[in-house]
């Protein structure tokens, strides 16, 4: 009987501190409290209205699937040294790994393709034309390595890109 009462004893001291040790947490530690941290309500307050243009309607991704490669012109000038200037930034960023550091190929990435990614710098790729290029660069080449990049890369700036690899001319 002694021992059931002492087990009773520990077990009312071990739930009051139970107790003690939520009121504790509840009053002092304000990052769990959650009935107090913000939350994300949708239409509490009303929705803003788009102005006219907002949505993209001549320049949207699937039109531009849909065009036809000869059809597809650069919104801006591909000699355009600035052009030309991000769009190698941009180039080292996203193709380099498997374009490589020279453009023929053998980036860290391309190395272990076969066959090897495309040189930037063949006849094949400069006399392309921008249309295509960009088709390819955006929606991938069928059967082959390039990956589509529409969804990773701006639409602009795969047009900078292609103005950056224009730029590169023929391998000598």
């Amino acid at each position: 009987m002694k021992k059931v009462l002492v087990l009773g004893i520990v077990v009312a001291f071990v739930l009051l501190g139970a107790v003690l040790a939520l009121q504790y947490v509840d009053n002092y530690a304000a990052f769990w409290r959650m009935r107090e941290t913000p939350a994300v309500r949708p239409h509490e307050e009303p929705l803003l209205l788009m102005e006219d243009g907002t949505v993209p309607v001549s320049d949207a991704e699937a039109l531009l699937r849909l065009t036809d490669a000869d059809d597809l012109k650069s919104p801006f000038n591909l000699d355009d040294p600035g052009a030309i200037k991000s769009g190698k930034e941009l180039y080292f960023t996203f193709c380099a790994q498997c374009h490589g550091r020279n453009y023929d190929g053998n980036g860290t990435v391309g190395q272990s393709f076969a066959p090897l990614p495309t040189d930037l710098k063949s006849k094949k790729v400069q006399s392309m034309l921008a249309g295509k290029l960009f088709k390819d660069i955006s929606y991938g080449v069928p059967k082959g390595r390039q990956p589509p990049l529409a969804t990773t890369i701006d639409i602009k700036d795969r047009w900078r890109i292609i103005a950056f690899v224009k730029s590169l001319g023929l391998r000598e």
